[in-house]
């Protein structure tokens, strides 16, 4: 419950002292927006990196080599939370992620997270659901990576278990040739969600597969392209999950 409270009180600071931050961001932006996407980049890496070591999480990752140094299309499975904290600390490069549209309600996280280049996705609306597609099409073209856990939600089920991928959800990679880079994560689960409001010790393992270019595949893979991804990002769980 302690390292809960402390976490809590990570994020209120770090929202509450963002407000200055943000203004300072904007004003950076106007004479260098290279500068300032990284700058903020970095402060929220930090302060994710800071949030891990509170919760006492131990991460392995495997392959991280194999992310290119270029905009690619991450896509993994999806069951804390922590998945995007865990993930985001590690990314080189700028990358924005696809989020529920419902994170607009909270004020000064959604400041940061369209800072960041994130995208609020509606799902239930496949017109604004198609513009948000684009607009991340437009940043995988303009050298922002991208990440998306294409189960379409948190998966609540058993540990190596995965909901079926939403259909389309890799289009991103599809129409802007960027290369899709599987996402594999054992254990996130049990640092959180299996035990609210207790933060735990544990171990978790970040696998990166190999750079998977669709316009390679043959047609009949590309026809199924969500189903060929998630095979992959199966495996890799189950590979792993000896590990923990």
């Amino acid at each position: 419950m302690i390292r809960f409270i402390f976490v809590a009180l990570v994020l209120f600071l770090f929202l509450l002292l963002g407000i200055p931050i943000l203004l300072i961001e904007q004003l950076i932006g106007l004479k260098n927006k290279q500068a300032k996407d990284l700058s903020s980049l970095r402060i929220v890496q930090y302060a994710f990196r800071l949030i891990i070591w509170i919760s006492g999480v131990d991460v392995t990752v495997i392959g991280e080599a194999n992310i290119p140094d270029e905009p690619v299309l991450f896509a993994g499975n999806h069951r804390s939370y922590f998945d995007i904290v865990l993930t985001y600390a590690r990314c080189k490069r700028l990358t924005g992620y696809i989020a529920k549209k419902e994170m607009l309600r909270y004020p000064l996280l959604r400041d940061w997270m369209r800072a960041l280049y994130c995208i609020f996705l509606d799902r239930d609306n496949v017109k604004e659901g198609l513009k948000s597609i684009l607009e991340a099409i437009d940043y995988v073209k303009s050298g922002v990576s991208i990440c998306i856990f294409p189960e379409g939600t948190r998966n609540r089920g058993e540990e190596l278990s995965m909901l079926p991928f939403k259909k389309g959800s890799l289009k991103i990679a599809e129409k802007s040739g960027c290369a899709i880079i599987p996402m594999s994560i054992n254990n996130t689960n049990n640092i959180f969600e299996a035990h609210i409001p207790k933060i735990k010790r544990t171990h978790v393992i970040i696998e990166y597969g190999t750079p998977i270019y669709p316009k390679t595949l043959d047609k009949d893979t590309k026809k199924h392209l969500e189903e060929y991804i998630q095979n992959i990002i199966q495996e890799t769980i189950n590979k792993n999950a000896s590990l923990v």
